[in-house]
């Protein structure tokens, strides 16, 4: 970190962020260092070009880019820091209303979002995508602990919900709790790019439902009305168990629920 610090020109107190999938520092009050080994080069890019995309052009915002490349055999993104405290931290808080008003600014911020053209982004093939999913969908379930009942449920409801040809939008697919900043009421930051996709506008509002409104009808129907625009219940559902990082025993011991059928489930999750 001094080695690169110094390389770029910045200075200042040196600290980690605690969460996050990939080293993460704060470079004083002004910068954010965020660190890409080997493993995740391809991911620079993704972060580089999204934040330049959407640079001022958001209602939420979002870190200014500095500077991006490889250094030590890794690569960097060097980015503004933004100010605020983590969502995640502020939300048990909040009341009733202070949790809608900031799940409609959520909504208003992935409406502007999802109008930006994208940056060529993966995947490429979204029909193709959509299909590998699907096929190992069942196994990979299953290999993380889903219980015989939802598993059996899987493949005829996902017969029954028409995907189609979707609108392709620039989608961040991660908005949570953990990747937002507010302060005083106001979110002050929206962060974390680097798993943004061109990607089916319902495959945004998994991580919206799972980690942020949480199953909350009240929270949900304000993102969406900031949103503008209606989404499917059963196609949001059908996009948590085709999602990447799809864990569906996790998200039913995060969000205990008495649904025992994935229509059921899906209006619990993601209905308004």
């Amino acid at each position: 970190m001094g080695a690169l610090c110094a390389h770029l020109g910045v200075s200042g107190d040196v600290e980690r962020f605690a969460e996050g999938a990939l080293p993460v520092y704060a470079v004083g009050d002004g910068h954010v260092l965020k660190l890409f080994p080997t493993v995740h080069m391809d991911e620079v890019a993704t972060e580089r070009d999204v934040l330049a995309a959407v640079q001022g052009r958001l209602p939420v915002p979002t870190p200014r880019l500095y500077g991006a490349g490889e250094f030590g055999g890794g690569g960097y993104v060097l980015m503004e820091r933004l100010r605020g405290e983590s969502l995640k931290d502020v939300w048990p808080r909040l009341g009733e209303n202070a949790r809608q008003d900031v799940s409609r600014q959520v909504g208003e911020a992935l409406s502007a979002l999802h109008m930006i053209v994208p940056p060529k982004l993966e995947p490429e093939d979204w029909a193709g995508f959509v299909r590998t999913q699907r096929d190992g969908c069942v196994e990979r379930q299953r290999t993380r602990g889903l219980g015989a009942e939802w598993l059996e449920q899987i493949p005829d409801f996902l017969d029954g919900v028409d995907l189609g040809r979707p609108e392709l939008v620039l989608a961040h697919t991660e908005v949570m709790s953990a990747h937002l900043l507010i302060d005083g009421g106001r979110l002050t930051g929206l962060f974390d790019f680097e798993p943004a996709m061109h990607a089916a506008r319902e495959y945004e509002f998994v991580a919206t439902g799972v980690f942020l409104t949480r199953g909350d009808r009240k929270d949900n129907r304000a993102l969406h009305n900031g949103y503008g625009r209606t989404v499917d219940p059963r196609k949001v559902l059908a996009y948590t168990l085709l999602h990447v990082y799809s864990n569906l025993p996790w998200y039913l011991r995060e969000l205990p629920t008495e649904a025992r059928t994935l229509d059921e489930l899906a209006e619990h999750w993601f209905g308004h």
